[in-house]
């Protein structure tokens, strides 16, 4: 169902509690709903693409009540009305968590500064638009749950992901700081710190300057076993830490050496870092500002090596509607 309708007929009877998944109709956001589902909540998923809504249905609806919402997070008056909607048809909001993100994998001459805009209105602003529409009510209530899905590329500033990056190390600081500040509230904040899992999302990331060599190493990153993490489990791994109230969840071994060794030797860091971005692909010519999707990237490469080395993400987005 769209725009709100709850799928179940009396939700104002149904005393299970009320989570909202913000970026929820495909990818992790879908993994994150399914589980909270599967504990026993009421989940209101919400996304931008009603389609993709439609079909995120289809695919939860055997795991417990769901109903769906199109909201974009970028808009604060969209997130304010979709949460009003919610607490007066659904209930009160119990869990939010914000996954709704873009990827721009690009060199930095290819960039222009709307990729950085749209970077940040996604993922830095729209968990601020989120959270702080919410959280009066869960104040008042006296207890609630934010999860701020946030990334490894918000503690350590990887190599042609920097509207990412710049969007994350903004999340990051948010959530984190509004954990502090929601001390001895009965309301906590959770800030979520994967690094790359095996959702299948990077069929739908942006790729510009030399757009089938960006994905040709992208892609196999978050496809991979030993550089990715599978994505249900990273999911209830999530839930657990943002229904427990934790401050913080870091999901990888490599995101928490990431974040260790970026602690000990920050100028090195950055140092090899850029050692690592000079081995990626240069910016091609004045054709390098077009941006390609992940799948037309591929069509572009037709390297059946590649291929195969995304098969576990390409399966992984089949089964998260990616």
């Amino acid at each position: 169902m769209t725009e709100g309708s709850p799928a179940t007929e009396s939700p104002g009877h149904d005393d299970r509690p009320v989570a909202v998944v913000l970026g929820g109709s495909r990818g992790l956001g879908l993994l994150i709903a399914r589980e909270l589902l599967a504990r026993g909540h009421r989940v209101v998923v919400a996304a931008r693409d009603g389609d993709e809504l439609e079909r995120a249905t289809a695919t939860l609806s055997d795991w417990g009540p769901v109903s769906t919402q199109r909201c974009d997070v970028r808009d604060r008056h969209e997130v304010g009305e979709l949460v009003g909607r919610v607490e007066h048809t659904v209930g009160p909001i119990e869990v939010l968590v914000t996954v709704a993100g873009v990827i721009q994998a690009a060199p930095v001459e290819s960039l222009v500064l709307h990729d950085f805009e749209d970077a940040m209105d996604t993922m830095a602003w729209g968990p601020i638009h989120a959270a702080m529409t919410v959280l009066p009510h869960m104040r008042r209530r006296g207890h609630g749950r934010i999860g701020t899905v946030t990334s490894i590329g918000g503690m350590v500033s990887p190599p042609h992901l920097l509207p990412y990056a710049t969007a994350k190390f903004a999340a990051v600081g948010f959530s984190d700081g509004l954990a502090a500040a929601l001390s001895g509230t009965g309301v906590t904040a959770t800030t979520i710190v994967p690094g790359l899992m095996r959702t299948g999302g990077h069929e739908h990331a942006r790729f510009g300057g030399d757009a089938p060599a960006e994905y040709a190493w992208f892609a196999p990153a978050a496809s991979l076993p030993l550089v990715s993490v599978d994505a249900d489990r990273a999911a209830r791994r999530i839930v657990d830490a943002v229904l427990a109230g934790r401050p913080m969840v870091v999901l990888t071994p490599l995101a928490w050496l990431g974040i260790r060794v970026r602690g000990l030797a920050p100028g090195t860091t950055t140092r090899v870092l850029g050692l690592v971005g000079r081995l990626l692909p240069d910016a091609p010519g004045r054709e390098g500002a077009r941006t390609a999707d992940g799948r037309e990237a591929a069509r572009r490469l037709g390297s059946s090596f590649v291929d195969r080395l995304t098969t576990l993400g390409e399966r992984a987005a089949r089964r998260n509607l990616e």
